[in-house]
């Protein structure tokens, strides 16, 4: 055993120390022994042996593994409930003017509030209760049965029991109540006396009582151990002892799979038996029938209206889910109804209406049929015509031909009021008529606009300069002044826009070319143009 005392170990001695840790482990040394003389689990790893080096331990011990510091403050202990300490016989100073006690005042008085308190009237003076004060360790503020008094659940017991006698009396007297009343019935028609047959009801219905409880063998029990302190309580058995066990049923390998930690088997072990004769087909069977299918129709509504918005939870709300549910199987039935008996009033009801023939109702006719070896009719039948897998002659929108019947200008139509255009309703004789006279009335505006269209106007030459309204016809601007003048503008713009650079002395040029006034009005912001704000 590694001790905490850190010493320089040279090879041999460390070899050694290994070999006398596994003699221990092996029981061929005898184990080491700590300071209060007991000895130390070889197996205990060296990182809990070792003790840390701020606790000089000079040998080995496990005194830090254990709690070495205890607090005489704490305490396990409890409240004495209902303790009294005195009893005085008369009003003290200070005491709860309501009922007398020293050790509260009259706001904090738990008694009935007296018409008038104890310290006026100086009679039934309550007792001093027991003031305890007392710190909890760790286990005690977290023990939620500390102060539990076990003895009062013997109060409990004694009511349930009380209630289970009464039931039993109960139940006991209305069975005797019905043999009565079935025996005086009984003796009135046959003529018997009543003492004799009131003997014999009473006979009949201790035996009965009797019965009752003779039959309660069935209920199978099992005993079990629920607490340390050596009660035992009953909990009912998943099945009756005279059953044959589920994987018993059948002893093949490859038949239905037995889980024996849930005590599940969900296919048939017997699927090609009787099912008149076998008591069990699995427990799927159980899971797909009666109300449990119902209660999986009602989880899978909640996960869908859910998932629609609606506020409903299963497992938080079930009896909202189960309402909600209902409700909607009943709004459901009404409109297949509705939806039904519009579709009737609409169309009618034609299997009530017309009458099936007798070949189909009586499967024979009068026709005769001849088929020949490989069962091919031969005669009787008319050949029925080979078919497209397209629809044919289904005529909508009013039309009397199907689309593609007219075909014109590389466009297919209807044939019956020639329109072009799909699915469109049929217009008939009326809607060719303004088709021919919306194309001749086009026909006859191209030929009058082509007879009176003249030649176009003379385009102007465009001018350079725009500005003002005396412009000269011969107006030609030269291209090396007008992008001097523009240079001369920006520079312009830029002293106006930077005071800075602004001169003292201004002067002022007479003479404006038309290249500087073309310059000017091209570097105009205008205040109606939407681009101005991108200009720079």
């Amino acid at each position: 055993m590694a001790t905490a005392s850190v010493a320089f170990k040279s090879r041999e001695d460390h070899r050694k120390q290994i070999e006398l840790e596994e003699a221990r482990k092996a029981g061929l040394a005898p184990a080491e022994v700590d300071e209060d003389g007991k000895e130390i689990n070889p197996h205990i790893p060296q990182y809990m042996s070792s003790a840390p080096w701020y606790l000089n331990a000079e040998r080995p011990s496990l005194k830090h593994q254990r709690k070495w510091k205890s607090d005489p403050n704490y305490t396990k202990s409890w409240y004495d409930r209902g303790a009294k300490i005195y009893q005085a016989d008369k009003y003290r100073k200070g005491a709860c003017e309501n009922c007398g006690a020293m050790t509260h005042d009259s706001k904090a008085c738990m008694d009935r509030p007296r018409k008038v308190g104890a310290k006026w009237t100086n009679k039934h003076i309550a007792p001093d209760e027991k003031i305890e004060t007392f710190e909890l360790d760790y286990d005690g503020k977290r023990d939620r049965w500390n102060g539990y008094d076990a003895s009062t659940y013997a109060y409990v017991i004694e009511r349930y029991e009380a209630r289970d006698e009464a039931r039993r009396k109960y139940l006991k007297d209305q069975q005797l109540k019905k043999l009565e009343e079935k025996n005086n019935n009984q003796n009135d028609e046959a003529g018997v006396s009543d003492d004799d047959e009131e003997e014999d009801g009473l006979r009949v219905d201790e035996a009965k009582v009797d019965e009752s409880k003779q039959m309660d063998f069935a209920k199978v029990e099992k005993r079990v151990r629920t607490t340390g302190g050596g009660s035992t309580g009953t909990v009912r058995n998943l099945r009756i002892r005279e059953d044959t066990a589920k994987y018993l049923l059948n002893l093949d390998v490859n038949s239905a799979h037995y889980d024996p930690k849930t005590r599940s088997m969900r296919e048939d072990p017997l699927p090609d038996a009787d099912p008149n004769e076998k008591f069990y087909g699995g427990d799927n069977q159980h899971r797909d029938s009666g109300e449990a299918l119902e209660f999986k129709q009602l989880n899978i509504h909640a996960c869908e209206a859910f998932d629609k918005g609606q506020d409903i939870h299963m497992q938080a709300a079930p009896s909202q889910a189960e309402l909600l549910y209902k409700n909607y199987k009943v709004i459901k039935e009404k409109l297949k109804f509705q939806t039904k008996d519009t579709i009737l009033e609409k169309y009618g009801n034609a299997a009530a209406e017309e009458e099936l023939p007798m070949e189909l109702l009586l499967g024979q006719s009068e026709r005769q049929v001849e088929y020949d070896r490989a069962g091919r009719i031969i005669k009787g039948q008319e050949r029925a015509l080979p078919r497209s897998k397209y629809e044919e002659d289904v005529y909508i929108n009013n039309h009397t031909y199907v689309w593609g019947s007219w075909w014109k200008d590389h466009q297919w139509g209807y044939k019956c009021c020639k329109q072009m255009i799909r699915n469109s309703y049929c217009t008939g004789a009326a809607g060719i008529e303004a088709a021919e006279a919306a194309t001749d009335l086009m026909k006859a505006n191209i030929a009058r606009k082509e007879a009176t269209e003249d030649l176009p106007p003379p385009v102007e030459p465009k001018r350079l300069a725009t500005w003002g309204t005396d412009i000269p016809d011969d107006l030609v601007l030269d291209d090396k002044l007008l992008a001097e003048a523009l240079k001369k503008e920006d520079e312009r713009r830029r002293e106006e826009k930077d005071d800075r650079k602004r001169k003292y002395n201004v002067r002022y040029n007479d003479e404006v070319t038309h290249e500087d006034m073309e310059a000017y009005r091209m570097k105009k912001v205008h205040h109606d143009d939407p681009m101005k704000d991108f200009l720079h």
